[in-house]
């Protein structure tokens, strides 16, 4: 090895057990989610809901999402009741992710749970859970990193990255994302 190596991929593995299913389930929800789940008209929020609980996932009654949503691992996902999850939500369930009731996810936003450690000469893995609390409001293409928790009633403004916990009851926005007022 190069003293001046910096990551070396031959060397990369994934953590026991990594996507918490089989490689059949996992290729099943990719193939259902690609099919049943995306190309289902809009008002059929029932019947996406019936196919994530189907996979594992813990979902609340009247939670609408939207058939562009995009799930890695729906075992890994728990979203409280009359929650809403807007098109082309990127939910990145590499651990888990816990959003609570009366929550909204607009359009294009990411929640990732997983990222590499770039001090690693392995460039491993690691994930993080997300924790979205009750009646927080994610704006349009908000980016949410591992590990960070988005307190109760917080609403993140539009095209914001949180790469920190947000404290309750605060408007936040920016890269990274700041408190600037109260909700």
């Amino acid at each position: 090895m190069n003293r001046l190596d910096y990551q070396r991929l031959d060397l990369a593995k994934l953590p026991p057990n990594f996507r918490g299913r089989s490689a059949f389930q996992v290729q099943l929800w990719w193939l259902i989610q690609a099919s049943l789940f995306r190309l289902s008209p809009q008002f059929m929020y029932g019947w996406r809901r019936f196919l994530l609980r189907l996979f594992g996932a813990k979902i609340g009654k009247k939670v609408m999402i939207r058939p562009t949503v995009h799930i890695i691992y729906p075992w890994r996902l728990t979203i409280g009741d009359y929650s809403w999850i807007g098109d082309y939500v990127e939910l990145y369930t590499l651990g888990t992710i816990k959003i609570g009731e009366h929550v909204v996810i607009s359009q294009k936003s990411y929640l990732c749970t997983g990222s590499h450690d770039f001090t690693s000469l392995s460039f491993d893995i690691f994930t993080k859970p997300i924790v979205v609390e009750d009646q927080v409001w994610i704006a349009a293409d908000v980016f949410v990193s591992p590990g960070v928790i988005i307190g109760r009633g917080s609403v993140v403004g539009a095209r914001s990255s949180v790469f920190g916990d947000i404290p309750p009851g605060k408007i936040c926005i920016g890269n990274p994302a700041h408190p600037i007022k109260d909700r």
